[in-house]
């Protein structure tokens, strides 16, 4: 049953590709599978350039593609402008480029993130755009109108929002987990109304003496993009909060099980899923790398954990699974493969730069970003080869997109179309 799930999710994520639509975070399938694609494995400001634009503002969210249409989201990098932009395709020409909220008095966020870090999600006829708490909007993709607006939504993100909507059904899937309120909260797509609200059960408020929460701020934050995968003949909704891993009724929003991983905090990276087993890092502080089988209920206990480990775990890009293999890229450049059944270490390279975007799959090549806009291409393969390594832009903090034959990427200060 396992095999048949998987090979399901491959098939269905080839026939999603097939049009070419990039329509969330990491992609068709949310795995950071590009199909067949055969985008450039090469390429430098001077060559394999469709076109480049530049994006005012600043934001780490990543594009997302439907149609002809690629959209993405910005901020002023104080946080009082919150924008969205629609950029043609084929061409790079902005179509639109809208300001949807004024913030009067913008919550912190640190360096490493901004006010626009959450990735849109798009679907035939509209897109779904938020920016955490301050601002979620929903506008139809032909006319640009807007269709509903939240700020009611109360969370301090405390260090800035990282967590993409996803869709499921008629549902928009939200989580919040800052440090005054962790939950995860869905809306209807069609009007944002609240359908459903879902809080953490592990919250940290041990008090001090002065009555005030021990563990407030980074211990209770978590930047992570939920998924929804079949396990066990039911679909579960698969989402890392502050010093847990829960899984939920989607439809509804209980909690089917959880996995309490008490020695960390802010998980960032979207699981990735293998039949029943859930990989994912565990946060920021002493990130473990987990295999956890998600087909029980309750509250799992080790019997759970089919194997983990520490060395070479990212805590902000995502894992890449291709077939019975794990691929990671450090947050300081080490990457490595690992047999995805037993957590055996099939090779380790330091490839050097800092990290924060996902990788990416594309015609059995793996792709890393760097900070300093370095991406190196290897083979998705148990032994190590370098295809090519290419430089360009300001660096990359956004996970990249694909379409077709083309890559596009976020730098700090552009959005590049890559083809050749």
């Amino acid at each position: 049953m396992k095999i048949c799930v998987f090979f399901s999710l491959l098939l269905s994520g080839s026939i999603a590709f097939a049009d070419g639509n990039w329509p969330q975070f990491r992609g068709p399938n949310g795995d950071g599978i590009a199909a067949e694609s055969k985008i450039p494995t090469t390429w430098s400001e001077a060559e394999n350039i469709a076109w480049k634009t530049e994006i005012h503002g600043l934001g780490w969210s990543s594009p997302v593609v439907y149609g002809k249409q690629v959209w993405l989201t910005t901020a002023t990098p104080d946080g009082k402008e919150l924008s969205v932009l629609c950029l043609d395709k084929d061409t790079g020409k902005v179509l639109l480029d809208q300001k949807l909220f004024d913030i009067a008095e913008p919550q912190f966020a640190h360096k490493f993130n901004t006010y626009a870090s959450p990735t849109p999600v798009i679907e035939e006829g509209r897109v779904y755009l938020t920016w955490g708490s301050p601002g979620t909007a929903c506008l139809d993709t032909k006319s640009f109108e807007v269709l509903w607006t939240r700020e009611d939504i109360v969370c301090d993100h405390f260090r800035g929002a990282g967590a993409s909507p996803i869709l499921y059904g008629d549902l928009l899937i939200l989580p919040y987990d800052g440090a005054d309120f962790q939950f995860v909260l869905a809306m209807d797509k069609k009007t944002g109304e609240t359908k459903w609200k879902t809080d953490r059960s592990v919250d940290f408020k041990d008090l001090d003496e002065d009555g005030k929460p021990k563990a407030e701020g980074d211990l209770r934050k978590a930047y992570a993009t939920p998924h929804i995968v079949e396990l066990g003949g039911r679909d579960v909704l698969i989402s890392q909060g502050a010093m847990a891993i829960y899984g939920y009724d989607p439809k509804t929003g209980k909690e089917l099980w959880r996995f309490d991983e008490h020695s960390n905090h802010s998980a960032s990276t979207r699981p990735v899923i293998h039949g029943d087993i859930v990989y994912a890092p565990t946060g920021f502080a002493k990130p473990y790398l987990i295999a956890l089988s998600g087909s029980k209920e309750g509250v799992l206990d080790d019997s759970s954990v089919l194997w983990k480990l520490q060395k070479g775990v990212p805590k902000k890009p995502s894992l890449q699974l291709v077939g019975d293999h794990l691929y990671a890229i450090s947050d300081g450049g080490i990457a490595t493969c690992w047999d995805a059944r037993t957590g055996e270490v099939k090779w380790a390279e330091r490839i050097g730069g800092n990290y924060s975007s996902s990788p990416l799959v594309a015609n059995g090549l793996l792709y890393f970003f760097s900070e300093e806009g370095k991406t190196t291409v290897v083979k998705a393969a148990p032994e190590f080869e370098k295809v090519a390594e290419n430089t360009i832009g300001d660096g990359f903090m956004a996970s990249p997109a694909v379409s077709g034959d083309a890559l596009y990427l976020r730098s700090r200060s552009h959005l590049y179309c890559i083809q050749e």
